[in-house]
């Protein structure tokens, strides 16, 4: 009977703790203060005097914590009917203030060669998301304007750029290395206003956003294959045929390296095996991480990109739908190296070092690509069925630029570093300074663009259920009228 009766009352104790216990924001706040102080206890336990102010894993880990923070910071800023502000925008100015603001800057040290090889692991996962995320049968459905649209805009963007070699005095193939970080399209931006559009349901009846989506991934894989080719020609030696066959020999290379890998990962491990998710994840991420490494060891930075493009995009086709769970799972890989990702980018930039030149002809520069890109694109988009309002949030929502800028924007000063040549450490310098403007610039301006743009020139297809009238400044779509993407091409 005691011991019914102590249970009874430790039960009821339990039930009543567990009514007062805080709920909500303050619950999660406490939470993450909990989990942020756990994690600088272990550190401090496993290393001593290196988790201290001043010190390589004290920087790291205080910059990773601030710029999630600034990530969710930007992220609560919600407009009515308008997407959420891009998250990454919180973590780049977190670690552009850590990296400036007095007596911070020189308690949170970060390792140079530790700031690459985290970039570089990122970059991996990018890739890998990419691969991955190709989708063969939209592009079949969605044919040549996918095609033009992935293609067009970001070649001749990357080509506009040689007015770098003159407004910043760039050699000319530093020019191209400029371009190609300029010309990618961030997936981070359109992606998450796309599906948010398609919820709605505009644009759906013509297929823009899916449209959209397909083409980034293309855009990107473009953009990331010639910023890799014209950097492997601009850190080689010798004439100048010989730079360009290994820039050539790299895209071989690197294209018939992943398929080796891709395969691999098709027959490996086997579909009878236990935790079949767990070993393809654990697999496939560290194929991709040792092809962007070792294609630095062995000389060939540029082929490790396009080797992790191709083996994650083999696997995928093998894998077929029993991929969505290991992207699933890379996804919570990305959810750590984003913060550090754009974090470290930020904290690479020291305003007091820029150069006011520098940042005012780079701005011309962006400007001047965004406005040959938004041309582009509305006429490349012209043989596509689409009206004229259309064609104008098409061009509009080519414009962001992140994720992609944040990868590869500091790769040619970490080369520079490597080498130890001043001349290059100041073009490299001059890339990364002008990627870092232009995510600051065209992410917010290009989210805003997408929210307030799709309402006001999508057509609107109306569910069953929902009422007939449009909202405000809406033209709605009869569906027997609507012709789908496929049909018109």
């Amino acid at each position: 009977m005691k011991i019914s009766s102590s249970s009874s009352s430790c039960g009821s104790c339990c039930i009543s703790l567990k009514k007062k216990r805080p709920e909500g924001l303050v619950n999660l706040l406490i939470t993450k203060v909990c989990m942020y102080a756990l994690l600088f206890g272990c550190l401090w336990s496993i290393t001593g005097g290196q988790c201290l102010p001043g010190s390589n894993v004290f920087g790291l880990v205080v910059l990773f914590i601030v710029s999630e923070l600034g990530g969710k910071l930007v992220g609560l800023i919600q407009l009515p009917r308008l997407p959420p502000f891009p998250p990454l925008l919180g973590m780049l100015l977190a670690g552009l203030l850590l990296r400036n603001l007095p007596y911070i800057t020189d308690a949170v040290y970060i390792d140079t060669h530790w700031s690459a090889a985290l970039r570089n692991i990122a970059l991996s996962i990018i890739l890998t998301r990419a691969g991955l995320g190709l989708d063969p049968s939209a592009l079949r459905r969605l044919k040549a304007v996918c095609v033009r649209l992935a293609v067009g805009p970001c070649v001749v963007e990357a080509s506009v750029s040689v007015v770098s070699h003159f407004l910043l005095k760039l050699p000319w193939i530093w020019c191209f290395i400029l371009g190609f970080v300029l010309a990618a399209v961030s997936p981070a931006v359109v992606v998450p206003s796309m599906l948010l559009l398609q919820k709605e349901g505009f644009g759906v009846d013509k297929g823009i956003p899916t449209l959209l989506m397909a083409a980034g991934s293309f855009d990107d894989i473009l953009a990331i294959t010639g910023f890799s080719t014209c950097l492997g020609i601009a850190f080689s030696t010798g004439s100048t045929w010989m730079n360009i066959l290994k820039g050539l020999l790299e895209v071989v290379g690197g294209v018939g390296a992943g398929l080796i890998l891709g395969l691999f990962l098709c027959w490996f491990p086997s579909t009878d095996q236990e935790d079949l998710v767990l070993r393809r994840t654990v697999l496939l991420l560290g194929l991709s991480i040792f092809s962007v490494f070792c294609s630095h060891v062995v000389g060939f930075a540029g082929a490790g990109g396009l080797s992790t493009l191709v083996l994650a995009f083999l696997a995928a086709l093998a894998w077929k739908t029993d991929k969505a769970p290991v992207a699933a799972m890379l996804g919570r890989f990305w959810d750590v190296f984003q913060p550090l990702l754009f974090g470290l980018i930020g904290a690479e930039i020291t305003v007091t070092k820029l150069n006011p030149d520098t940042v005012g002809l780079g701005l011309a520069c962006i400007l001047l690509g965004l406005v040959v890109r938004l041309l582009v694109t509305f006429g490349l988009v012209h043989l596509g069925g689409f009206n004229l309002k259309e064609k104008v949030f098409i061009a509009v929502a080519w414009l962001p630029k992140a994720t992609v800028q944040a990868a590869i924007g500091s790769k040619a000063l970490d080369l520079a570093r490597e080498q130890g040549d001043e001349a290059l450490m100041s073009f490299g310098l001059d890339v990364l300074t002008l990627a870092v403007l232009a995510i600051l610039t065209t992410a917010p301006v290009g989210a805003l663009g997408i929210g307030l743009a799709g309402p006001r020139l999508l057509a609107r297809q109306v569910k069953e259920g929902e009422a007939e009238a449009p909202p405000p400044h809406q033209e709605v779509v009869p569906e027997k009228d609507a012709l789908t993407l496929e049909s018109r091409l």
